[in-house]
């Protein structure tokens, strides 16, 4: 009976583990359909357990299916698949082992990216940005792939759910892959907005007060359905 029982669970996880895989093949194809990322720039990846499911390095996202899964430990090894993890993964999984992060997003989007080389924080141009915890940090620049990068990166995102990262791009994290695209979307957004009213000569753009982004994150915590009733 414990080795049908122990059986099932496997069965299982090997169920949920395709169908995570599934889903993240879906949210790197759309960060190239809504030119968040060109070719194969960015990554994506998603927590099963202990498990991380991560893009593969250098493999196009309309390529990738069940025979392309990369799954690796929280300490990089690999433990599923056989393609070679992104090269940001020492990102991931700073990510992971520092928050109670379940998916992470990192996209070149170029208003983001051209963000990062302008200043060291993205102001407060929208009440959006208490989604994102408040002004978003850039990570000063280090190598990508590298262990500092990784640091840094940490250091951006402390009391934030995304940032920038210099001449880089952009390292959101969510509850799950549709809040951490979602996010994504969103800090590329108010770049955008940002480089526009900044770019209008002899104009400053006004910005939101940090006690209306408190005000703003408070019903952000309440917003959209209620959930199932008792």
């Amino acid at each position: 009976m414990q080795q049908e029982n122990h059986a099932e669970s496997s069965l299982a996880s090997q169920e949920e583990t395709r169908d995570a895989w599934r889903r993240l093949v879906e949210v790197a194809r759309r960060t190239v359909t809504d030119g968040l990322v060109v070719g194969t720039s960015g990554n994506v990846s998603v927590r099963v357990g202990d498990t991380v499911l991560v893009t593969p390095s250098g493999i196009p996202y309309d390529r990738l299916g069940p025979g392309e899964l990369c799954a690796v430990d929280l300490d990089g090894r690999r433990v599923a698949g056989h393609t070679v993890p992104t090269s940001e993964l020492p990102m991931h999984l700073a990510v992971y082992r520092n928050t109670g992060a379940r998916a992470v997003v990192h996209t070149h989007a170029v208003h983001a990216t051209a963000v990062s080389t302008l200043v060291t924080e993205l102001p407060a141009v929208h009440y959006m940005t208490a989604a994102l915890g408040g002004p978003v940090r850039v990570a000063p620049y280090a190598t990508y792939g590298s262990d500092e990068l990784a640091a840094h990166m940490l250091t951006a995102l402390e009391g934030r759910s995304g940032c920038l990262l210099q001449n880089h791009g952009t390292v959101v994290h969510g509850a799950d892959l549709d809040q951490a695209y979602d996010r994504t979307a969103q800090l590329e957004w108010m770049c955008r907005v940002w480089l526009t009213a900044s770019g209008v000569p002899g104009r400053t753009p006004s910005l939101i007060p940090p006690d209306e982004l408190d005000r703003v994150a408070d019903k952000l915590s309440r917003y959209g359905q209620p959930g199932p009733q008792d």
